[in-house]
């Protein structure tokens, strides 16, 4: 019988724990009933219901967690963008070398440069139109514009206007701003060339010690020293100095020299003048009234020494043509210089211009030695000295003594002559006198 029970009991068990009439909330050991020990342990059916339940809820979860994923990573994409956004091409410094339309490269302003000779840029557009462009020209790219500017290379680049190029090689900076760098860069190249004149140098030297200025005058960028421009532009710091002196020239003198009608030096020299002087030293230059350049510049420097010396004395001097006239009716031809003096002083330089002269007539003796040695034949010269005291050697190193002293002296008569004719040619103004008459 108790088999028999057991099975029967089993088939009711079975029939009642359908899955379908499972009430919820009745946890899985409920289902053993019987009181055997065997037919619990055999009768538990909780794999027929975990599988078709949790397999519903593992496939949400699945599709939910695969969702998320794929959500944040097309975030993540789309957000990519927004983060490089803020930089830009023009931002970045860079330099690049590439083919550029010509007709987008613009003029720097503030080129050193203002002169360029004609015939050598036609020169240059021919060779340009036979063998291309050799060498590269730098621009800087500016992004507002979407244009170049110029900042080496100005030259090739009107010859390639010249010669109609339509494209040019460049190497384009970017992310360089207008600053001193980039004007040192093309002071830098242009320094030193042919057709740069004094004055395009001087303002270029001079612009860069100042500084980078605003349109409101106002310093952007500390200027550089003049040592730490020599170093730029592979010059001494004197050549720099002397440059920027020149900038002392009044306007008509710049322009002369400018046109080639003013050398360097002795433009120099009339830099240091006042500017009616210095247009005055102008007309006597044009004239032709100097002997030469270096009359020229004993004249510049006499008459610099005695503006000084006038203006310590409270007065200031100036050239006059009619000034020559003046001193001769003043007996001033004779002593030029010497009218502001006292009677005694005068008296003294009489005294000693006479003994002076007196020795200077004996030159006429030693210039006749000095002809016998330059007119007899170099072998008769070696028969008649070679057994002398000192020897032949002994005496040419006392000609060429005398040839020091006599160099040392005609720079000394130079200055002197110009010295002279700078006091008779001028006249000394007293502002006090002007204000009591």
């Amino acid at each position: 019988m108790s088999a028999v029970t057991t099975a029967t009991d089993l088939d009711r068990t079975e029939d009642a724990v359908s899955p379908t009439d499972t009430p919820a909330g009745i946890a899985p050991d409920g289902l053993g009933t019987s009181k055997g020990d065997g037919v619990q342990q055999t009768e538990k059916m909780p794999a027929r219901r975990r599988p078709r339940r949790v397999p519903a809820r593992s496939a949400a979860s699945e599709t939910t967690k695969a969702a998320q994923p794929r959500t944040k990573v097309a975030a993540t994409k789309t957000a990519a963008p927004k983060k490089a956004a803020p930089k830009q091409a023009g931002d970045e410094k860079r330099t690049q070398l590439r083919t550029i339309p010509t007709s987008k490269i613009d003029r720097d302003p503030g080129q050193p440069r203002e002169h360029f000779d004609e015939a050598s840029l036609q020169e240059l557009a021919k060779s340009m139109s036979k063998l291309g462009q050799l060498q590269p020209i730098t621009v800087r790219y500016i992004p507002e514009t979407k244009r170049y500017t110029l900042v080496m290379g100005e030259r090739r680049w009107r010859a390639a206007q010249i010669a109609e190029l339509p494209q040019m090689q460049a190497v384009i900076l970017h992310g360089v701003s207008e600053g001193r760098e980039t004007f040192a860069k093309a002071v830098a190249e242009n320094v030193g060339r042919a057709d740069m004149t004094a004055i395009e140098e001087s303002k270029a030297f001079k612009k860069l010690i100042d500084g980078h200025v605003d349109e409101n005058g106002e310093q952007v960028e500390p200027g550089y020293t003049v040592d730490e421009v020599s170093e730029l532009v592979g010059k001494s710091a004197a050549y720099v100095q002397w440059r920027i002196d020149l900038l002392r020239l009044c306007p008509e003198a710049q322009e002369a020299l400018v046109k080639n009608q003013l050398p360097v030096g002795l433009a120099w020299y009339v830099g240091k003048l006042a500017n009616d002087n210095q247009v005055r030293f102008l007309a006597k230059w044009v004239r032709g009234d100097f002997k030469s350049a270096r009359d020229a510049e004993a004249f510049a420097q006499a008459l610099h020494t005695e503006e000084k010396r006038q203006e310590q004395q409270g007065s200031f001097f100036v050239l006059s043509e009619e000034a020559t006239a003046t001193r001769k009716d003043n007996g001033q031809d004779a002593l030029p210089g010497t009218l502001d003096l006292p009677e005694e002083e005068r008296e003294r330089i009489t005294a000693d211009r006479n003994k002076l002269v007196g020795k200077i007539d004996k030159l006429g003796t030693a210039g006749e030695i000095l002809s016998l040695l330059a007119a007899t034949e170099p072998a008769e010269l070696a028969l008649l000295l070679a057994s002398t005291p000192g020897g032949i050697g002994g005496h040419r190193l006392r000609i060429k003594h005398l040839q020091d002293i006599a160099t040392k002296a005609m720079a000394n008569l130079r200055k002197a002559e110009m010295a002279a004719e700078v006091r008779a040619s001028g006249l000394q103004v007293d502002p006090d006198a002007e204000t009591a008459a």
